[in-house]
């Protein structure tokens, strides 16, 4: 009984430390990959916002069958996934941008970049742990929402990133998420 006490606890650490490795890794931007400024992508903020709300779930659970209920989650869970990483790679791109920008010899600019940054960061974070949790509720569609996290953190980076950007060049317009 003992070893197999053991050896399930080791498992688990092994597993904490491969899992803490690989966001670690995931976190960091290496320069190869650098994209500029200008490649944000356009985020549909309602669609996602629509993707996550409980009561759609709850709408969809009550008028469909269960076995078809679960076919749509899915689904909608894969677009949610779809959402969060380029959620994620927004922030990437403003990570970047926000750490350019912290140089600079105005106060207001440097604030403004280092929230940017905190932002980001805090975003990748939540992307990742949303992806894990999109996943699992890939294979067991009756739990609950998994990106809601997500979708507050992206519209706090959007404003900051909007500021960071007029702070920078109060003539050309910043948009990070976009409404179709």
């Amino acid at each position: 009984m003992n070893l197999a006490v053991l050896i399930v606890i080791a498992a688990v650490l092994a597993l904490v430390v491969i899992l803490g490795a690989a966001i670690t890794r995931s976190l960091r931007i290496s320069e190869k990959s650098a994209a500029p400024s200008g490649e944000l992508q356009p985020m549909d903020v309602e669609a996602f916002r629509n993707l996550i709300d409980p009561a759609e779930d709850g709408y969809l659970r009550l008028r469909l069958p269960p076995a078809q209920f679960r076919v749509v989650r899915r689904e909608r869970l894969l677009a949610m996934a779809a959402y969060v990483q380029v959620a994620a790679g927004n922030a990437t791109v403003l990570l970047r941008t926000g750490r350019s920008a912290l140089a600079s010899g105005d106060p207001r600019l440097a604030a403004a970049a280092h929230q940017l940054v905190d932002d980001a960061l805090l975003l990748r974070i939540n992307a990742l742990v949303a992806l894990a949790r999109i996943y699992v509720e890939w294979a067991w569609p009756m739990s609950g929402t998994a990106a809601a996290p997500v979708i507050a953190r992206y519209q706090s980076i959007s404003g900051t990133a909007m500021l960071l950007g007029r702070l920078q060049n109060p003539s050309v317009p910043v948009r990070v998420s976009a409404r179709f």
